[in-house]
This record gives C-alpha cells, structure tokens and sequence, in this order.
C-alpha cells in the first residue's frame, strides 16, 4: 500500500487540447504495472476539451457543477453533479463545462502499452459547442 500525501502541483489545460480555462489535478499515477490515470479537471464556464479518443475507454464522474458531453456523430448531452460517463474505447468526444457554469469531474482512463492515454484531434469551435 502507498499514500500520497503531495501531490503534483495543478497544471493549466494546454491550449492545443483545452478551449478556455481548465486546470488539471492528477489524483493518482500508480507505478507499473498499474496503467490507472485519474485527474481532477476544473472547467470554467464555456471551457471544453478538445474532440480526442482514449485507447482502453474512459471514466468521466462528476463532481460539481454541470457540463455537456458529445460523441461523434451523437447530440451534446447535459452532465451534472453526480452522473458518471462511460466512453469506449476508441470512441471520439469531448466534454466541458456547460456556458454558464462552472464543472469539475475526476477522468479515469488506462494508459496503452505504450504509456499514451490519449489520441488528440481538432479544437470543439464555436459552431459545435451549443452557447
């Protein structure tokens, strides 16, 4: 057993992945073999990520406030305090915090082989994210 009492310093969305201002807490990176990787995300009102696809699926459970979440091809759907998203593996989305609104979740995924958690694609413009 391990207890992390330190955890790493909060770290800014990096605007190539992020619309708007998000900030990102890694909650747990447990060692080898474990490929875990859970991350506190805060997003202020209107922030989104952008479209990306994770290989082993991912976990979205929020925390506070609401947001909106989409699948490719799929309609924007409201997430709110307490509902939890299951995304499959390979599936592109993205998700965010509703306009208005401020929303943290905590993000599970699993790390491939390789170690990549996530497949990165174009920013959510303004014409996709409903504002």
């Amino acid at each position: 057993m391990d207890i992390t009492r330190n955890r790493p310093a909060t770290q800014a969305g990096p605007a190539e992945h992020f619309t708007g201002t998000v900030w990102l807490d890694e909650v747990a990176a447990p060692p080898a073999p474990s490929r875990l990787r859970m991350f506190s995300v805060h997003f202020a009102p209107g922030a989104r990520t952008a479209w990306h696809r994770h290989p082993h699926g991912q976990v979205l459970h929020v925390t506070e406030g609401s947001g909106l979440v989409q699948r490719r091809g799929g309609p924007v759907e409201e997430i709110r305090a307490g509902d939890t998203v299951w995304i499959a593996p390979g599936e592109w989305h993205w998700h965010g915090a509703a306009p208005r609104t401020f929303m943290t979740h905590l993000a599970v995924v699993e790390a491939a082989d390789d170690g990549t958690t996530t497949d990165w694609d174009a920013l959510v413009g303004g014409d996709e994210y409903p504002g």
